[in-house]
């Protein structure tokens, strides 16, 4: 797989280390370079085409939970070790793979830029490089969309939309790009959006007590629920008696993760309109906030017929991801 590397414009950091006898010196590092999701793969071409390569493309190219439409969980640039040199080290997240007697891999941070995440995956062989490669897999790819997401909320920073009024609804603060406008804000809900090419990225934060997702029945069927209420109440469609609902042929993806050091319920699935065609990914994001016998509801959804809607949502995560309870 070959793709022409962008090139930008490097800020030299001089970051202290010790050399062998102990004495202080100053290392150069550049900006790391590349897309959201560009996943440098340093790889012989002939293992790139075997089996090494397949478990790779199998796990880091995976589908991404809770799009309508097949996108990989990174953008996959395999290179040979021999061109792995110069500016093309920048690359920000690397997957490097070395035939070596230790199996196992060792994680390199701000080795040739900053900031940057390398993986070196290690085996005498084959069988052992795969092994790693799948007993791993999920670690080095939450360490991988670590960076990725830090870095975009990096970028989402240097914009920012200065606005107080989530603060004064319900106590929290996220950082979005001033591109994002607020489309409605009521008392208790607020739906905040931004124009894309034929389409909207959407965000929206309301609160529910704890009882509307922690009762008897199951917490998916309680935030399916509790969307569709919404959705009815909120976000009207294109014509008379039609608004958003969760897709019914497919069940959407539960996790549990913490947002501001927070128990979260994550859930990542399809929208569509009742009575009319229209329909998207969402991401929601249901914040256990105890002190206050609630749950905070951060949502963003993607409307973007017929084109790629993976690095939308990633944005959307960011953005979400950045919530303080204040």
């Amino acid at each position: 797989m070959k793709r022409s590397l962008i090139l930008l414009a490097s800020i030299v950091f001089f970051i202290s280390c010790k050399d062998d006898k102990g004495t202080k010196e100053k290392r150069i590092l550049s900006d790391s370079s590349g897309n959201i999701n560009q996943l440098t793969v340093v790889i012989e071409n002939e293992k790139w085409e075997g089996e090494i390569g397949e478990v790779i493309r199998d796990h880091f190219a995976a589908p991404v939970d809770g799009l309508p439409q097949e996108e990989p969980l990174f953008s996959l640039s395999q290179i040979p070790p021999e061109t792995f040199s110069g500016f093309v080290r920048n690359s920000r997240i690397f997957l490097k793979i070395e035939t070596d007697s230790n199996k196992g891999l060792n994680i390199l941070k701000d080795k040739f830029a900053r900031p940057q995440t390398g993986i070196v995956v290690m085996g005498a062989n084959s069988e052992e490089i795969v092994s790693v490669i799948q007993e791993k897999s999920d670690s080095i790819i939450g360490l991988l969309k670590k960076t990725e997401l830090k870095e975009k909320q990096r970028r989402i920073g240097k914009s920012l939309k200065t606005d107080e009024s989530l603060e004064e609804k319900f106590g929290v603060s996220l950082k979005f790009p001033s591109a994002y406008r607020f489309a409605k804000q009521e008392d208790d809900f607020v739906w905040i959006r931004k124009e894309i090419p034929k389409g909207n990225m959407e965000i929206l934060v309301y609160e529910v007590p704890m009882s509307k997702i922690e009762n008897d029945s199951s917490v998916i069927a309680n935030i399916t629920q509790m969307r569709d209420s919404i959705g009815k109440a909120q976000i009207p469609g294109p014509v008379e008696g039609s608004y958003m609902i969760t897709e019914k042929a497919y069940a959407p993806y539960l996790f549990e993760t913490t947002i501001d050091g927070k128990f979260t319920y994550e859930t990542r699935g399809t929208w569509e309109v009742k009575n009319a065609f229209m329909a998207g990914p969402f991401v929601n994001y249901a914040i256990k906030d105890e002190a206050n016998n609630r749950y905070i509801i951060l949502e963003g959804f993607v409307f973007s017929p017929s084109r790629s809607k993976r690095d939308n949502v990633f944005e959307l995560d960011a953005i979400l991801q950045s919530a303080r309870i204040k």
